[in-house]
């Protein structure tokens, strides 16, 4: 057969009619031609002929792709099978099967004589090429040749025509052997035929499961790629973004998200785990290195989905349903998942959901956290876990007097230190390991991780204060929150863990013990201040006035703008922030402030003088959205109809794309 000619059809044919008086014996079907036409690759079945396909469907090939049963056209013709198996051009011409059945002892064969040509059959045939024809021609002739030596047996043969192609009924002699029908001669190896059918099915495994992405989904892949210029042409100033190294990429790409891995490492419900373990062991490792913990007073849980589910396996392992938990209020900076209310009441997280929480605020002129208010809340609440750490406070956290009060009112001290963590790593802010029993963390911002969160709890004999000092007690006291946490992270709250985000966790964590990490966390902070300053000569308001970390908060209520209007310019121009409440504002509605965060830039290569223009950038967005607020109005259906086509909106994202792209991007190149 030339390259590239269709495959030809096996047909396989049973006279449905016959009923033999005799007792059952099997069945042999022989097949000695290849019919000079083809059928299609996406194949329909004609018939459901259930004895018919339970009988063929046990003794086909397992090469075979698809049957299709063609009825007869008058009761006394006999159905016929088609078989068509993949690549064709690995297998011969002629094939035969038995087919045991308890219901006849009929033999059927091709007859070698010469057949008129005939049309397809509808669509589902097409007529073959020339060689494919002189194939038939020659398999026929051979068929003709076994024919010959039976010929005499004329009594137990009955002839009849089907699809235009002369065959005989033959009835099988006794002790003839079910396979005698045919010669041996058109039987293929049995070994050949079990390589060829292995590497076909290779190479489909390999057709469907080697192809690139812009191969196997072009509409996702040219999303994606749209996204990959968005980020390379834009500034990215959202605080809790960063950008991973091609490293974390490729394990987060990578063939460990095959694997189920639910449990902890020698303790794992699914078998084959034995190097998911040392993957994510050594993750324990270094996760405790990177905070210079000591493995015998602090253990950790690597498999939380996001710091929130992380805080929330927290509560399932130490809490009961309705216990009190009390974390920083939500317009003040914290985190909804440390429980919050809205106005009106609607519990907005399942901490809220599940228990009982009560917010400490910020002193509403300074910004900072009222330390006095917080332990007066805290002794009338009786919590049962004080929360500290948020989501937007620039400034440094008092863990020492939160662990006077958490030990005042007898609660278990927990930090979710998701935003500082990499500053908490580097040493460049108070750590609270000193003071908390439980710290939880994501593993991506400033640790430029995979996304996913992170639990420290500790472990070993209880410590209690003496004043803010520690020291050990009795030898029997030991802590409970490793088995608890444990157990509420699986099988509580979730299922088996992303191994490959585990793994990419484990490079990322690699790279924060290092001093180039250290550099790097350095340079967010000296970025930050600039940043700060920058704005303050311009006479922007920020909240507290500066900031001790990775990011800041600007009240745009002193400019008559709301977040919600002054992001959407921003982010018409390139740059990214997230619109913020302003303690004191109407936060739920209108956002009053929008927080800036300098880490991404920062690992893009950016330095002070870099955010000095990039303050200059975020100015100009002020004032192109106060020139339209004022011309066309607050509401954002206004507002945004004033920015359509607005040319200081285009000079200025013309500037910003200028600006980013001077800059590299980690992880893939651009």
């Amino acid at each position: 057969m030339r390259k590239g000619a269709s495959p030809p059809a096996h047909l396989l044919v049973f006279n449905s009619s016959a009923r033999p008086r005799r007792s059952p014996t099997s069945l042999s079907l022989s097949l000695s031609i290849s019919l000079p036409v083809h059928l299609p690759w996406k194949l329909r079945l004609l018939v459901a002929d259930r004895s018919f396909a339970a009988a063929f469907a046990a003794a086909i090939p397992a090469a075979a792709v698809a049957v299709v049963v063609l009825p007869p056209r008058r009761p006394e013709e006999p159905s016929v099978v088609a078989v068509l198996p993949p690549q064709s051009h690995n297998f011969h011409n002629t094939t035969s099967m038995d087919i045991t059945s308890p219901q006849s002892n009929i033999s059927l064969g091709f007859h070698p004589h010469t057949a008129p040509p005939r049309a397809p059959i509808a669509d589902d045939l097409n007529q073959e090429p020339e060689d494919a024809r002189e194939n038939s021609s020659a398999a026929a002739a051979a068929a003709a040749a076994e024919d010959a030596e039976d010929s005499d047996d004329e009594e137990g043969e009955e002839e009849f025509s089907i699809l235009g192609y002369p065959m005989c009924l033959r009835k099988r002699k006794e002790g003839e052997s079910s396979s005698s029908c045919s010669s041996s001669n058109l039987h293929p190896p049995k070994r050949a035929m079990v390589e060829t059918d292995l590497e076909a099915r290779r190479a489909s495994v390999r057709a469907w499961g080697n192809q690139s992405l812009a191969v196997a989904d072009p509409d996702i892949f040219e999303i994606m790629e749209r996204e990959k210029q968005r980020q390379f042409k834009g500034i990215e100033l959202i605080a809790s973004e960063n950008f991973v190294c091609r490293s974390v990429l490729e394990a987060l790409g990578s063939h460990l998200t095959n694997k189920y891995s639910e449990g902890l490492p020698g303790s794992r419900y699914y078998m084959g785990n034995q190097y998911i373990d040392q993957i994510e062991r050594l993750c324990w490792e270094r996760a405790l290195a990177a905070f210079n913990l000591d493995p015998e007073c602090w253990g950790a849980n690597v498999q939380p989905y996001s710091c929130t589910s992380a805080n929330f396996a927290v509560y399932t392992g130490l809490l009961l349903p309705k216990d009190r938990i009390m974390g920083l209020d939500s317009p003040s900076g914290g985190h909804v998942s440390h429980g919050y209310y809205t106005p009106s009441g609607k519990k907005v997280s399942g901490a809220s959901i599940f228990f009982e929480s009560l917010s400490y605020k910020v002193n509403p002129h300074t910004g900072y956290i009222d330390y006095d208010k917080l332990e007066e809340k805290a002794l009338e609440y009786r919590p049962k876990i004080l929360i500290c750490g948020g989501s937007s406070y620039p400034r440094e956290w008092d863990y020492a007097r939160f662990r006077q009060i958490a030990d005042k009112c007898g609660a278990v001290l927990m930090c979710d230190m998701a935003h500082i963590s990499g500053l908490v790593a580097a040493k460049e802010c108070l750590s609270p390991f000193d003071y908390c029993d439980i710290v939880t963390s994501t593993t991506h911002k400033g640790l430029r991780g995979p996304r996913g969160g992170i639990i420290f709890f500790r472990k070993g004999r209880k410590l209690r204060k003496r004043g803010v000092s520690l020291s050990q007690v009795d030898e029997d006291d030991h802590y409970d929150f490793e088995d608890r946490i444990n157990f509420a992270v699986f099988p509580s709250l979730q299922g088996g863990p992303h191994n490959n985000h585990i793994a990419a966790l484990a490079i990322a964590l690699k790279q924060v013990a290092t001093p180039e990490y250290k550099a790097y966390i350095q340079q967010v902070k000296r970025n930050a201040k600039a940043l700060a300053t920058a704005l303050l000569r311009r006479k922007c308001r920020l909240v507290t006035g500066g900031t001790d970390n990775h990011l800041l908060l600007w009240d745009l209520r002193t400019l008559g703008l709301t977040g919600k209007n002054f992001e959407k310019v921003c982010e018409l121009c390139r740059i990214t922030v997230n619109k913020t409440p302003i303690f004191g504002d109407n936060g739920a509605i209108s956002p009053g402030g929008v927080r800036i965060g300098t880490p991404a830039m920062t690992t893009r290569g950016c330095l002070e003088g870099d955010f000095e223009m990039i303050a200059e950038f975020l100015f100009r967005a002020a004032q192109i959205a106060s020139n339209v607020q004022r011309e066309h109005g607050k509401l954002q259906k206004d507002f945004l109809k004033g920015l359509q086509s607005n040319r200081d909106l285009i000079d200025l994202r013309n500037r910003v794309e200028a600006f980013a792209m001077q800059f590299a991007m980690p992880g893939f190149d651009i």
